[in-house]
């Protein structure tokens, strides 16, 4: 026999609802709202990354990403507002035999502590993930403190496109497995790199196409094939050791665009093609300090 109460409590509603979209619905019995609410709430916190991240043209970047955190706050707002109202509402309440404290704290752990968790940890894994830069090391391209996107797509199997020079690159550093680097590919599996000076062959074709001289060093301008990065040296270049390496099979030869002041395949040696595991696809997020740096969000990466 179902037991008729008083009113739902209003501020517990909200209170549910804070804590996740949706809960406070259930609270008031309101099981068909809890379910689209939590869809929203999965679809706009992990999956929109995913469309923001692979699928929209790159100017569309910032914008996207705004709309999808107002649409989020919006969602959760709306949770907790139409919870409390409910709950006001009704006047006389039965309790269904569904409702209890132990459904609500199960739905939330589910939720909370298990859904979300493997959608995001599967979206990382296989689709899209977020990178913060810790150093200058790919300075002038990406700067210390870029918050990027990288495509976890690249280097499978059933990728659209392989793994080209070029390419900026994250992958597991081989002196310390626990740690990402993030280096542009420059020479693929059998490739012969000679390095000397501020010059960087491949197979015995330079990849510089122009050079400008600054107070500070050599912006060099590299092509290979229709890509096209630029690369800096400082005035201390003739400290770093010469390299001429035919790349193993298997394996690639990575640098940082600071050619001066980056740890890459000149020190620690090749990368295996196994531990590439994203490419950089674009900037989401960039500040220094206090300072937002604008101008580089939806900034996209080559």
């Amino acid at each position: 026999m179902q037991t008729p109460y008083k009113l739902r409590k209003p501020l517990l509603a909200a209170l549910l609802s804070l804590l996740l979209p949706g809960l406070g619905q259930l609270y008031n019995g309101e099981w068909h709202k809890t379910v689209w609410l939590l869809l929203g709430f999965g679809l706009l916190s992990v999956l929109g990354i995913v469309v923001i991240g692979l699928y929209l043209p790159i100017s569309w970047t910032l914008p996207a990403l705004i709309i999808g955190v107002f649409s989020l706050l919006i969602l959760w707002l709306y949770s907790i507002t139409q919870a409390f109202r409910s709950a006001r509402r009704q006047r006389e309440y039965t309790l269904k035999s569904w409702q209890s404290a132990g459904v609500y704290s199960l739905v939330w752990v589910v939720c909370s502590l298990i859904a979300l968790p493997l959608l995001s940890d599967y979206v990382q894994q296989h689709r899209v993930e977020a990178f913060l830069v810790p150093s200058n090391s790919m300075n002038p391209t990406v700067l210390k403190y870029d918050l990027l996107f990288a495509d976890k797509r690249y280097n499978r199997i059933g990728a659209v496109h392989p793994v080209q020079r070029g390419d900026i690159a994250i992958f597991i550093y081989p002196d310390s497995r626990n740690t990402y680097f993030i280096k542009r590919i420059i020479g693929l599996p059998g490739d012969k790199v000679k390095i000397k000076g501020a010059d960087v062959a491949i197979n015995g074709k330079s990849l510089r196409h122009s050079t400008i001289t600054g107070a500070h060093g050599l912006l060099v301008t590299e092509t290979s094939g229709e890509r096209t990065w630029q690369v800096f040296w400082n005035n201390q270049q003739a400290q770093l050791p010469q390299t001429d390496i035919t790349v193993p099979h298997g394996e690639v030869f990575v640098m940082g665009d600071n050619r001066t002041d980056s740890n890459d395949s000149r020190f620690f040696g090749t990368v295996p093609l196994q531990d590439v595991v994203g490419k950089a696809r674009q900037i989401w997020f960039s500040a220094e300090g206090n300072t937002i740096r604008w101008e580089r969000i939806g900034t996209a990466l080559h």
